[in-house]
């Protein structure tokens, strides 16, 4: 009364049995979990600014001021708008070229020193109803720039520095050497 099975049934039944058999092997529980982990963000770190012009001025003539921009971060940081905050006169002309010192806040000519002239340093941040009531007068750039980490970042538009004309005696200006100053 046993029959035999053929090669194809017991081929058959093998395959089915290994079917269940893994089938039981890859059974699971759903389930949820939790965890943490950290991270870090960095902070801003003040850029530098510096604006170079070329020309010199009179009364009445204006020098085109390009900027640069170095980023001590090492992340990307953004340049608003670039305003002049200050302006200091340093005496200038053959043989007495002084320069304005940050570090000091005077004006050297290396060992020979140098002078301010702080008739010369009048200037319109900005604030004034009328532009031409000053020696100079910078209007504010708006760059809205992303500055990579690094130095010497081109900024992409340009200043406009002015010396008014206005119409007295501006000689404490002759051949003095501008330091000007911007902030962000």
């Amino acid at each position: 009364m046993f029959r035999r099975f053929g090669k194809k049934r017991s081929a058959a039944l093998v395959a089915l049995l290994m079917l269940l058999l893994s089938a039981g092997a890859v059974a699971f529980f759903t389930t949820s979990g939790s965890g943490s982990g950290t991270a870090t963000v960095g902070t801003s770190s003040n850029i530098t600014l510096q604006g170079s012009t070329s020309g010199t001025l009179y009364p009445g003539t204006s020098v085109t001021v390009t900027f640069t921009a170095d980023n001590p971060s090492s992340g990307h940081q953004q340049v608003g708008t670039v305003h002049l905050s200050g302006i200091k006169a340093c005496t200038g002309g053959t043989g007495n070229d002084s320069v304005w010192n940050p570090a000091t806040s005077s004006c050297t000519d290396g060992a020979n020193g140098g002078a301010e002239v702080p008739g010369c340093e009048d200037f319109d941040n900005g604030s004034s109803p009328d532009a031409n009531a000053h020696d100079f007068y910078m209007a504010d750039v708006v760059e809205n720039q992303d500055l990579p980490s690094g130095s010497g970042t081109a900024l992409t538009n340009n200043g406009t520095l002015t010396m008014n004309d206005l119409s007295s005696s501006q000689n404490q200006c002759k051949n003095a050497n501008l330091y000007l100053q911007f902030t962000s």
